[in-house]
């Protein structure tokens, strides 16, 4: 009986160490990670859209003009 409560008492530590000394720190350090490189991104686009006098959000690329399709011929 004896044994059994210590075993037990020794799994919940080690699982108790494994949550709070390695999930937890490696979750949080996900998550500045991401929000810093987000961070980054949202400045770049600004530098971006301020050296070539635009918005980033409404930049979407150049826009096709529907009379620049060009007709081609087969060749046989």
């Amino acid at each position: 009986m004896i044994v059994r409560i210590l075993w037990i008492a020794l799994a919940s530590y080690f699982v108790y160490k494994l949550v709070f000394d390695l999930i937890i720190p490696i979750v949080g350090t996900t998550r500045r990670v991401r929000k810093a490189f987000h961070q980054a991104r949202e400045q770049q686009d600004a530098r971006m859209g301020a050296q070539y006098g635009q918005n980033p959000a409404q930049h979407h690329g150049p826009k096709a003009d529907p009379n620049d399709y060009i007709e081609f011929e087969e060749i046989k």
